[in-house]
């Protein structure tokens, strides 16, 4: 098994209280009929949320990414050079501003498909 996989399914395991909430909107199709997986491994990194089929990467952030803005920066290429588009929200954004956040994302697929022609 991928090292990766194994820290994906811990990832899986510990989520935090707003990964579990967005979960909750994304998970079963429940977004547009979109799948979406959490934790998923991509280019040698993991992806909080991952719709494949829109090439769509989301990752929220705590506290600790204020300190790491320089891998964060390498991460998110290294996860675009797949032809993924990534979107970030911070925690508190997730917690306070949900409909916000789902609706961010919303727009992002309807990007990611007028783009692709679909």
């Amino acid at each position: 098994m991928s090292k990766y996989i194994e820290i994906a399914r811990k990832l899986r395991a510990t989520q935090t209280s707003a990964e579990e909430l967005l979960w909750f909107c994304l998970r079963g199709r429940r977004l547009g009929g979109l799948k979406f997986r959490r934790q998923h491994p991509i280019a040698g990194h993991i992806a909080d949320f991952c719709c494949a089929e829109c090439k769509l990467t989301i990752e929220l952030d705590g506290k600790q990414h204020d300190h790491q803005l320089e891998y964060d920066m390498a991460r998110r290429a290294a996860i675009e050079s797949y032809g993924y588009f990534e979107l970030r929200f911070t925690n508190d954004e997730v917690k306070e501003r949900l409909d916000w956040v789902v609706d961010q994302i919303l727009r992002a697929v309807a990007t990611a498909k007028n783009k692709d022609g679909n």
